[in-house]
């Protein structure tokens, strides 16, 4: 079941996300972040009327999708960044792509433009998942992040909604 996020839901949120901050280049986050904290980007997604989902099963949060928006800037009001995450336990079952289906089923309904993703890289499951929804990778970052003792690339993919894929 994917449904907006509730306060019930951030604990799993965090527990998620966290995974990722320990073990993986996914995000270039470092120290796990509490529950509170998730409360707090959540509610600042929220309050620029863009989506935060969950995935559930079971009762159990098991991924997350949200859209925050691409600049601070005016114009770029109808770009957004998108991000997913799922839980390690679940990958592979179709999570990522459910979440991210509806993620942009929502924001097209918002008259999104266009939806950016960045990928640290090496990350081929990602990859393969922008591309299967329609993205296209548009640019490439070399060297930008830096954790676990190595320096890590970054991708950016993006689609437009409106058929017009860039």
């Amino acid at each position: 079941m994917i449904r907006h996020a509730a306060h019930s839901d951030l604990e799993g949120v965090a527990r998620i996300y966290n995974h990722y901050v320990l073990n993986a280049i996914a995000t270039f986050e470092e120290e796990p972040i509490s529950a509170g904290e998730m409360a707090g980007r959540r509610a600042a997604i929220e309050s620029a009327g863009l989506p935060w989902l969950v995935a559930e099963q079971g009762g159990q949060v098991v991924g997350y999708a949200y859209a925050g928006k691409w600049s601070g800037r005016c114009s770029y009001r109808f770009s957004v960044e998108s991000t997913v995450y799922v839980d390690p336990a679940a990958v592979g079952q179709g999570v990522g792509t459910a979440l991210y289906k509806v993620l942009l089923d929502t924001l097209r309904d918002k008259s999104v433009h266009v939806v950016i993703g960045g990928i640290a890289l090496p990350n081929a499951a990602s990859v393969a998942l922008h591309e299967r929804l329609g993205f296209q990778k548009v640019a490439h970052f070399r060297e930008v992040g830096f954790k676990f003792n190595r320096w890590i690339d970054v991708g950016y993919w993006q689609t437009a909604l409106d058929g017009d894929h860039c």
